[in-house]
Parts: structure tokens; C-alpha cells; sequence
């Protein structure tokens, strides 16, 4: 059933997390680790890319990774920039056989304003989920320093199509809903120490229309190991399936300490 297993010798402070994209090192309650093929041939995975948006390097994921709970297969084809240096994503393949799309920055940057600029996303079918977020890829399920701007209506046709989160989303007060009409906006988050304001503004600069802004001051993480990440995939528990391929189109990433 795997490529590989891993085997931990642990001592009983050790905490494990539910799932990470690294095996840990010897040390912090971990006395031993092994590891080894499974059986048969590995499966054939695209090989990852690198690509420059907004003056930054990404890398793309690759293979079946679970997102929000929805088991997604990740393409690099998928992913890439046109003449003008905008990023496309897109969900690709057929019915049972979709394709997802992920680029994450190759490094970390910490407390600051994170800016997205993007083009309409009101065509998007109920089930595919554009997400702008920060996520830790090593650390563990209570700080995953996760913060959170998802355009999806979540797999059925009246749901709001956006949400800012803070993790875990579960508690009432780490999520905001609200509905993003047609059109051009630029979703940013503001995170500073104990706090994170999330905005949304009409067009492509930060002097439009505010269509919604909220400030979060609990539950806020401090930065860590994280990297942004901006995926395209399919939820696969919502009441509609996807029926076509998808694209979405990011004109600008922005970073300002």
C-alpha cells in the first residue's frame, strides 16, 4: 500500500503529529528511526518544478496528498506562468480522475502583509477550492501556523464563496464567511504578533472598495517554519461534484515586512 515505511523508537515525551511532509530527526523524544520499501515497484510520480512569480521561487507539490480532508493527486502541469508573469492553477483530467494544482514558496518570511492578487473566481464550481494560505509542513496539527484565505463554495450552491480562517476552524470565532462577487480582488492577511487582520478590496491595489475586513487577536500563531502556499484542488465531500476542468489566475503575489 506505500512507497515506504518509517519505524520510531520514542520515548514518552514524544508528541507525533497526524501527518508531516518530513520524518523527524533523532532527538526531541525520538532515540531511533528506520526506514524501508514497500514491495513492488514505486509508482511513477511527476517530477516537482521550479518557477519564479512576483520575484519569488516556488516549487510545485506532486502526487496524492490530503487536502481539508479530500485526497487530491497533484500535478506540476497543472501550474505555470504566461508571457505577462501571472500564475495559473488548474484543475484538469475528467470525472474520478482529477488533477490538483499547488505551488509553495521555497522559503519562509514571517510576520508581515501578504497580498494576493486575483481575477474572478465566481466561474468556480462548487467544489473546487482555491486557497491562499500559510501552512507548516513539519509541525505539528496544534500549530501548523495555518492562517487561512479560501475561495470555494464547498460543494454546494448557496454556501458563501469565502472564508478567512485561523486553525482550528472548527472554534466559532477562528472563521469569517462572506460572499466575493465577480471581478478582480486582492485578498491580504496583516499578521503581527498576537494579531492578524484579513481584508478583501475591489480591484487590483489596496485602495478599492473594502468588501470585508476582520481582525483576529486569539489563536494567532507565530511564525515558524512556515511557507505560503496558493493550491487549486477538488473537496471531494460537498454535494456537487466537479464536472469540468477549472482555472484560476493569480496577477501578483506581494510580500511587505
Amino acid at each position: 500500500m506505500g512507497t515506504q515505511y518509517a519505524a520510531l523508537l520514542v520515548d514518552p515525551t514524544y508528541n507525533p503529529p497526524d501527518q508531516t511532509e518530513s520524518l523527524p530527526i533523532v532527538g526531541n523524544g525520538v532515540v531511533a528511526l528506520a526506514v524501508v520499501n514497500g514491495e513492488g515497484p514505486a509508482p511513477v510520480l511527476p517530477s516537482p518544478k521550479i518557477l519564479n512569480f512576483s520575484g519569488y521561487e516556488w516549487t510545485t507539490s506532486t502526487g496524492p496528498i490530503f487536502r481539508a480532508g479530500s485526497r487530491n493527486f497533484f500535478d506540476p502541469a497543472n501550474v505555470w506562468t504566461d508571457e505577462r508573469g501571472a500564475l495559473h492553477l488548474r484543475i484538469s483530467g475528467s470525472p474520478g480522475k482529477w488533477t490538483a494544482a499547488e505551488v509553495k514558496l521555497t522559503r519562509s518570511l514571517g510576520y508581515g502583509t501578504y497580498r494576493f492578487q486575483v481575477r474572478d473566481v465566481s466561474h468556480l464550481e462548487p467544489s473546487a477550492v482555491l486557497t491562499l494560505i500559510t501552512w507548516d509542513g513539519v509541525g505539528t496539527e496544534r500549530n501548523r501556523r495555518e492562517l487561512d484565505i479560501e475561495l470555494s463554495r464547498w460543494g454546494y450552491s448557496n454556501n458563501d464563496n469565502a472564508h478567512y480562517v485561523i486553525q482550528p476552524y472548527y472554534v466559532p470565532a477562528n472563521i469569517v464567511r462572506f460572499r466575493v462577487p465577480g471581478g478582480v480582488f486582492t485578498h491580504s492577511f496583516r499578521w503581527e504578533p498576537g494579531q492578524v487582520t484579513f481584508s478583501t478590496v475591489a480591484g487590483s491595489g489596496n485602495a478599492g472598495r473594502v468588501l470585508n475586513q476582520h481582525v483576529f487577536t486569539s489563536g494567532v500563531p507565530s511564525p515558524g517554519g512556515q511557507s505560503v502556499r496558493i493550491a487549486l484542488y477538488v473537496f471531494h465531500q460537498g454535494q456537487i461534484p466537479v464536472k469540468d476542468e477549472n482555472q484560476v489566475i493569480i496577477d501578483k503575489f506581494e510580500y511587505l515586512p
